[in-house]
């Protein structure tokens, strides 16, 4: 097999001084500087909304409100005295209690208070 310049098996032709770790993996062969990346904040502020009424919509059309108690960075939410809307086969309400709702199933976030259901303006007029 043709050498590519990579040295024969164990012990070649890499170092004079015999095997270990030098140079690239070794020691302090020269300060780097450290770059330190900026932190990287939340899209969302959630803080204003802690112990506060929000509306949950999911992927998949489930739809629930409750107390939201806490949430991190990938928008795990805590929520107590959940109600979850039920549209079909007739609407109604079913209580979940304490739960917790997976950030990435989560596709709308609106506090109830402050907001209300408006006609939708983009129905044609007759």
């Amino acid at each position: 097999m043709a050498d590519r310049g990579r040295g024969s098996a164990r012990g070649g032709p890499r170092g004079a001084g015999g095997g270990g770790f030098k140079g690239r993996h070794g020691g302090p062969q020269g300060s780097q500087p450290t770059l330190e990346k900026p932190k990287r904040e939340a899209i969302l502020d959630l803080s204003k909304y802690v112990n506060e009424r929000i509306r949950v919509k999911f992927t998949g059309g489930r739809e629930v409100t409750g107390l939201l108690k806490g949430y991190d960075q990938l928008l795990n939410l805590v929520l107590d005295e959940v109600q979850e809307q039920i549209l079909e086969p007739e609407p109604h309400t079913r209580t979940l209690g304490l739960t917790v709702l997976r950030g990435p199933t989560i596709t709308i976030l609106s506090p109830v208070d402050g907001s209300e259901e408006i006609a939708n303006p983009f129905l044609a007029q007759e």
